[in-house]
């Protein structure tokens, strides 16, 4: 997936060769298919109603982006040039196919819920919007410790957010009115949606001589965003983690285009709505190091989530401590239902002492990479995206409570890191002394 980014590999060759295979068309098949594939298995066998719901639906829109990516192949095998087979033929295709299978599923089920339907949200989505009504009404999205061991033990675990001050934002318009709109999935998407557009116009407006191969590598980012099943299944079923992962594409993008304010503030947004962005910040600033411009990222990418964190920490300290730190380490009143079958997860169930395993692997896999930013930091956006992809994935595989889902966060990382290696600053006097580089920091031919 990094192979326009580094094309000296023999991996990154094969996959420059998989995905530039008839015009990236044959990769796109793939894709769709395999979709069509997960969505009707899903719908088949998921025990989860939103799931299941989500599949019927996606099933059909993956299906058509099939049809309609098999059509672009044949009519590319029997006229070459032809429109129909073109770079802005497949980004319509992939737009109609995130509709399809995200947006679609959001207004249906949003709309059957309004109706009645207890069934057509995940706890997520509940999460948000108790924690809305309490930001509204008392000035905190959090419950104390009290007012949650008070709570049936059955709803207990409703009780806790455990994200970020921010989050409790797309709560907000349930606690005003009572709709279908109002849903907190269809804020996720709006965000969502409207950040993809950034990331795209900000990526296909920097100067770069190989702005053919770039906007297909930009496609193939927006693709692993959305039409990628565990995105589109996660925005249509819970949405929370899509404008996070969104909010750190965007800041990669305008850290790539030469903007490191941007791109702190970008991030400083993400993670103010979840710690998962945390990590991408603390990258990021590294970066902007390299860059001469720390300050300027460091404001945005600190200054936002500790803006969002203040107010709530006046109003009820113990709150943010038990919902942000004391649940997500598994030191709540209850358990975090996240429990995929990771090595992780495995280990802190299966070995004696298993949680501090796991948890000393974390710790050292954790050690490594800040070792890894200490000697080396990344150069371009690119080894940013990739060390944060890397990072993630590892750290999704070795927390004792994780979902699969969080898969999305390495995978739309990493699946970045070429359309941010072909993209040049818009103006290069901002970084003095620093000629194009690879992900990995060395310096390119152009350089």
């Amino acid at each position: 997936m990094t192979a326009h980014a580094d094309p000296a590999t023999p991996v990154s060759r094969r996959w420059s060769a998989l995905d530039t295979a008839a015009g990236g068309l044959a990769l796109d098949l793939g894709l769709y298919a395999a979709a069509t594939a997960f969505a009707a298995i899903t719908a088949a066998t998921s025990t989860l109603p939103p799931h299941r719901a989500w599949g019927t639906v996606a099933t059909i829109g993956y299906a058509l982006a099939t049809l309609a990516a098999t059509t672009q192949l044949l009519a590319r095998r029997r006229h070459p040039g032809t429109p129909l087979a073109g770079l802005p033929a497949r980004w319509t295709v992939a737009g109609l196919t995130w509709a399809a299978t995200a947006l679609l599923p959001i207004v249906t089920q949003s709309v059957e819920r309004a109706g009645g339907r207890t069934d057509r949200a995940q706890e997520e989505v509940i999460v948000v919007e108790h924690a809305g009504a309490r930001l509204a009404e008392h000035g905190t999205p959090y419950l104390g410790p009290d007012a949650i061991a008070a709570l049936p033990p059955g709803e207990q675990l409703l009780g806790y957010t455990p994200y970020q001050p921010g989050m409790a934002l797309f709560g907000l318009p349930r606690a005003a009115v009572d709709a279908w709109w109002t849903d907190s999935r269809v804020w996720f998407a709006l965000v969502t949606a409207l950040t993809l557009v950034g990331l795209v116009a900000t990526l296909r407006a920097s100067g770069s001589p190989s702005a053919p191969r770039r906007d297909a590598a930009v496609l193939r980012a927006f693709q692993a965003a959305t039409v990628l099943p565990v995105c589109a299944l996660t925005l249509a079923t819970g949405g929370d983690d899509l404008p996070v992962l969104a909010l750190c594409l965007l800041a990669l993008a305008l850290a790539a285009a030469g903007r490191p304010g941007r791109a702190g503030l970008a991030v400083g947004a993400a993670g103010a709505l979840k710690l998962f962005a945390w990590p991408v910040a603390v990258v990021l600033i590294f970066w902007a190091v390299t860059r001469r411009a720390a300050l300027r990222t460091a404001l945005g990418a600190i200054g936002l989530p500790v803006l969002a964190l203040v107010p709530v920490l006046l109003v009820d300290r113990d709150a943010l401590v038990e919902n942000v730190l004391r649940f997500p380490l598994g030191h709540g009143l209850v358990t975090s239902p996240a429990q995929s079958p990771f090595p992780g997860h495995l280990i802190a169930e299966t070995l004696p002492a298993g949680r501090a395993v796991a948890a000393a692997l974390l710790v050292a896999a954790g050690g490594a990479i800040a070792v890894r930013l200490l000697r080396r930091p990344p150069r371009t956006a690119a080894a940013t995206a990739l060390i944060c992809g890397y990072g993630l994935l590892a750290a999704i595989l070795l927390m004792p409570s994780t979902r699969f889902g969080y898969l999305l966060y390495p995978a739309a990382l990493l699946v970045l890191a070429p359309a941010l290696a072909l993209t040049r600053p818009d103006d290069p006097a901002t970084f003095p002394a620093t000629a194009p580089r690879d992900p990995a920091g060395r310096r390119t031919p152009e350089g």
